[in-house]
């Protein structure tokens, strides 16, 4: 499924042109700290199968107040280098490709 072009951020990660997109809103699981922030990336060009990053921070739109660390495009072109270094091929179709760099977000219980 394609991201929508609306919200998205391009990003270049060795001379190819991405697009990524935070949700504005957080799910439940995020609000309640229950789970990390997440981000998407896909081709700008050829979009093909999405590429999923489960950060380490909490969503800074979450309901405790736990203070969410930005997402910056430095992050995010380091999450596609390792991704393209696993295996993600953003122009073949296909499932969404996880990548989990959660190591270290401990979740409110």
């Amino acid at each position: 499924m394609a991201l929508g072009r609306k919200g998205s951020r391009r990003i270049v990660v060795g001379g190819t042109i991405y697009r990524w997109r935070l949700r504005r809103r957080p799910t439940y699981g995020q609000a309640l700290c229950w789970s990390p922030c997440t981000c998407a990336v896909e081709h700008a060009d050829h979009p093909g199968a999405t590429l999923v990053v489960i950060t380490k921070h909490p969503h800074a739109g979450n309901w405790l107040g736990r203070p969410g660390n930005p997402v910056l495009p430095s992050h995010v072109a380091d999450a596609i280098e390792s991704a393209l270094r696993q295996g993600w091929v953003p122009v073949r179709t296909g499932s969404p490709f996880h990548l989990d760099q959660s190591a270290g977000f401990s979740p409110s219980l």
